[in-house]
């Protein structure tokens, strides 16, 4: 994190914003110290950047396979808002556990990690092995088989539940697909995609976005 002092929060901000060349408004900071004196006045503040949380994740996964024993290899991507990480150990399927349930929890606890240290809110999405994109190709294919039955007989149909990430992807999948909508259903763990016969519907966007849900979160 980078820190900045001055005399008012104002020009620490306004150094950060013409150091990292952007807006004042869109800085996170947070303010290490502030002193309010007859004859001393100055504030220091620590500014995030991307930079700083894909580090902290790395050294928290890396601490989290050096304590189960596991020897790993990261590669840390940032696109579209998204921080991917994916990860290479000896014992990839240990890591993954049953249908991915081990994958997913260590990809919640390095989001409230994350979220305990930082004050912006940042997408995470933690992949090993290749087991994230084999599973996309895979609930993907089965949407679209559900999707073509729901064509022929108008009958709703439930997937069974998913991840965040797995649920957007059917979204997007299905998003142009004339006469089926989908949405989500249901709370935590068992919340799942219904594919739905929609006869107003032409070739417009899901009926549900989940932009508060995360995808490549």
């Amino acid at each position: 994190m980078r820190k900045y002092t001055a005399k008012t929060l104002e020009e620490c901000l306004n150094q950060a914003a013409q150091d990292l060349q952007v807006e004042a408004k869109d800085i996170k900071y947070k303010i290490e110290e502030e002193k309010k004196g007859l004859f001393v006045k100055k504030v220091t503040i620590s500014v995030e950047e991307t930079s700083d949380v894909i580090e902290f994740i790395e050294e928290y996964i890396k601490d989290i396979c050096h304590n189960l024993g596991m020897d790993a290899s990261l590669k840390t991507f940032y696109r579209d808002d998204v921080i991917k990480v994916l990860l290479e150990t000896n014992k990839n399927s240990i890591l993954i556990g049953k249908n991915g349930a081990c994958l997913q929890s260590l990809n919640e606890l390095t989001k409230l990690a994350v979220s305990s240290n930082f004050s912006k809110k940042y997408k995470i999405l933690l992949d090993v092995g290749g087991y994230k994109d084999k599973k996309y190709f895979k609930v993907i294919s089965i949407a679209k088989r559900y999707a073509k039955e729901v064509l022929k007989t108008h009958v709703d149909v439930k997937l069974d539940p998913m991840t965040p990430d797995e649920r957007k992807k059917i979204h997007n999948a299905l998003s142009t697909w004339k006469n089926i909508k989908t949405e989500s259903v249901g709370d935590g763990k068992l919340r799942a995609v219904v594919i739905k016969y929609a006869p107003e519907k032409g070739t417009s966007a899901v009926e549900e976005t989940e932009e508060a849900e995360q995808t490549e979160e």
